[in-house]
């Protein structure tokens, strides 16, 4: 088993991850955790965290008969998109979280870790295995901690000494007795950046998000309204927020991607917010076929560019105001309430503005 462990290591990097390591199974102290954070209601609509019961904390009950859980990281942050905090800068424009640019992960990491899998058995054989990507109920940031891949950050991404965090995660739970990695030790030591960088003050603690007033729960999983009082502080953040990432010092040492899946697309890194908010539906279902992106819809794609729209009428020149404005009337009647309701407030952004 231990040669074994050793080959799927060389095996995974030949595949294009950058790091695999394998973790134990047991998860106590993090089952702990997300019960209060559960109990505590800090996972606003994401229903699907609670759903499963224990199976998220307990692998062998998810599927049964594991005994291990091979973890793997993939880097993503893409060489050539435009500077992010020149885009951040510029109100005119739309910001999207970097791991969204190019094709959506979930298929990229799940095919290797397939291929991954289908090379474990051709040399030992069948075995009981199980992929996931981010797409079922796994707490994958604690298995990829116990294998080794890094520490849970104050901001709760997984951070790695020589990588960073810009990094997907993947797993393969399997029925093999491999040896186990020794879990990684934390390196935040006195450092709040991540905390206190955060645009809503989303972490009420170091490790604990509250994720009704994250940008990114409420540009990608919020269904509704976003809150009034948060709406200007999203500033042009129109798919997620990278904030909390962009600040922390153990950034300094992560890599670019080689993987051109990850790559941006229909120059989504650096794009006029009246251009994205022109898509209508077939546009929008066009330009993010086989990006993350697609799953929030059109509406609410509409409904956070609005968002963003407002609040550069707040931050750009007089001259730049009326294509903003002509922008957000081309939506003022559309079909959808929800995007009415943001349109509106979002006029009433511009100086002046004389409801209608």
């Amino acid at each position: 088993m231990h040669e074994l462990a050793r080959l799927i290591k060389d095996w995974g990097q030949a595949l294009g991850f950058q790091q695999l390591g394998i973790a134990e199974i047991q998860l106590g102290e993090h089952e702990q955790h997300l019960d209060e954070w559960l109990q505590d209601g800090l996972h606003g609509e994401m229903d699907y965290m609670s759903r499963h019961g224990r199976r998220r904390s307990r692998p062998a009950e998810l599927v049964p008969g594991t005994l291990r859980v091979i973890s793997v990281r993939m880097d993503y942050l893409p060489p050539e998109s435009s500077s992010i905090q020149a885009v951040l800068d510029n109100p005119g424009r739309g910001y999207i979280s970097r791991y969204a640019l190019g094709r959506d992960y979930h298929k990229v990491l799940r095919k290797r870790l397939q291929q991954l899998a289908t090379r474990m058995e051709q040399a030992i054989g069948q075995f009981a295995y199980r992929a996931f990507v981010d797409s079922a109920p796994v707490l994958e940031k604690a298995l990829a901690q116990q294998a080794g891949l890094g520490w849970i950050g104050k901001h709760t991404n997984l951070i790695n000494r020589q990588a960073g965090s810009w990094f997907f995660l993947g797993e393969l739970y399997t029925d093999l007795p491999l040896p186990t990695d020794d879990q990684a030790g934390a390196h935040c030591g006195e450092c709040t950046a991540c905390l206190d960088i955060c645009p809503t003050n989303a972490f009420i603690a170091p490790y604990r998000l509250d994720a009704r007033r994250c940008i990114s729960y409420l540009t990608i999983e919020l269904s509704g309204s976003i809150p009034v009082e948060l709406r200007p502080l999203i500033g042009n953040r129109i798919y997620g927020c990278d904030d909390c990432q962009l600040v922390c010092p153990w950034n300094r040492f992560a890599r670019y991607s080689d993987e051109t899946d990850f790559h941006p697309r229909h120059q989504l890194d650096n794009a006029e917010l009246t251009r994205l908010f022109a898509w209508n539906e077939q546009a929008f279902l066009k330009y993010t076929e086989g990006s993350p992106i697609r799953r929030i819809g059109h509406s609410r794609w509409l409904r956070n560019i609005a968002v963003a729209l407002g609040n550069a009428l707040q931050a750009c020149s007089a001259a730049e105001q009326p294509a903003l404005i002509t922008a957000l009337e081309s939506r003022r009647d559309h079909a959808s309430p929800l995007v009415r309701e943001h349109v509106q407030w979002a006029l009433s952004q511009q100086r002046d503005y004389q409801p209608s």
